[in-house]
């Protein structure tokens, strides 16, 4: 009995390892892509490029790993239509709205912002669906209601952090960000998320391409540059995502998606490091009190 409950700790302790990975790895794609998007380069541009490279290189992993089976997802009307919802409303709606909060604020903010998205997920459900609230709930939309004011204006009312059009396309973020989570869901069920994920970004690949074709207006390049795109589409997309699919097959989604909360800290210390980000305690303090709010909804919501 305490050997089985000593393995059960260790695989646990394993899948945690995996998903501080994942999670740390998209907090630094959200560090690179600032630099990026300080590069004045179109985010439609740079969106192409991105859900392109990112799209065919999954679908190519979930052929070597399902075979053909990556086309059954097509056989369903139903499951095609949750699929472009969720590459567009999802998928699309959450990588332009993320871009753009960066481009016009910072990383670390646009990333608190969009940590948001559980607590949308809530409140949508009970506004919408007359899903019931519980006290949970209430005492992380007070947290984080408390922790975005003191995060966006440090303290002063009359002062914001960011630019107004960055709060929006931030707030925006965290509200694509839980049709991100949500939309997939029917689908995932039915279909491995890989494959799931890899068709999304074709679609959304395909639909910014038709926008902006990636060979077309292409702005300057350095290799800075390259190497950034290159780390935001494999770092920032396609290795997180595996491995924070290896790490569920140790720990329960319950614990993994706690372990979100090291995603904005990396984001806040990388941008301060490299970035030169400015802050002040009160600053810090209101992004403390927003991961804790999601951390208390997650907690007891599970």
């Amino acid at each position: 009995m305490q050997e089985t409950e000593k393995m059960t700790k260790s695989r646990i302790k394993t899948g945690i390892f995996w998903a501080l990975i994942a999670s740390a790895m998209w907090g630094i794609s959200g560090t690179v892509l600032q630099f990026v998007s300080h590069q004045a380069l179109p985010a439609t541009w740079v969106l192409s490029v991105r859900t392109s490279g990112a799209g065919l290189i999954l679908i190519v992993v979930s052929f070597i790993r399902y075979g053909t089976k990556i086309f059954d997802i097509f056989k369903s009307w139903r499951a095609v239509g949750w699929l472009f919802a969720y590459a567009i409303f999802g998928l699309m709606a959450n990588l332009f709205t993320f871009y753009m909060s960066v481009q016009k604020g910072n990383a670390s903010a646009a990333t608190i912002l969009q940590y948001l998205s559980p607590l949308f997920i809530v409140i949508g459900g009970a506004l919408f669906f007359h899903q019931k609230l519980v006290s949970a709930d209430v005492i992380s939309f007070i947290v984080a209601l408390v922790g975005v004011f003191l995060a966006i204006t440090r303290g002063n009312i009359h002062e914001l952090a960011i630019p107004t059009n960055a709060l929006i396309w931030g707030i925006l973020s965290g509200i694509t960000a839980a049709f991100y989570v949500v939309l997939p869901t029917p689908i995932n069920r039915e279909y491995p998320p890989m494959i799931v994920l890899g068709w999304a970004l074709v679609i959304a690949g395909v639909l910014f391409n038709i926008y902006h074709p990636f060979w077309v207006n292409v702005p300057p390049i350095h290799t800075s540059t390259i190497v950034a795109i290159l780390t935001i589409i494999l770092i920032g997309t396609i290795l997180p995502f595996l491995i924070l699919l290896h790490s569920l097959n140790f720990a329960p989604s319950s614990v993994v998606s706690i372990l979100d909360a090291v995603q904005p800290v990396v984001t806040f210390v990388l941008s301060i490091l490299f970035l030169g980000l400015k802050f002040n305690w009160v600053e810090c303090l209101g992004s403390v009190l927003v991961i804790i709010a999601i951390f208390i909804l997650q907690r007891y919501r599970r």
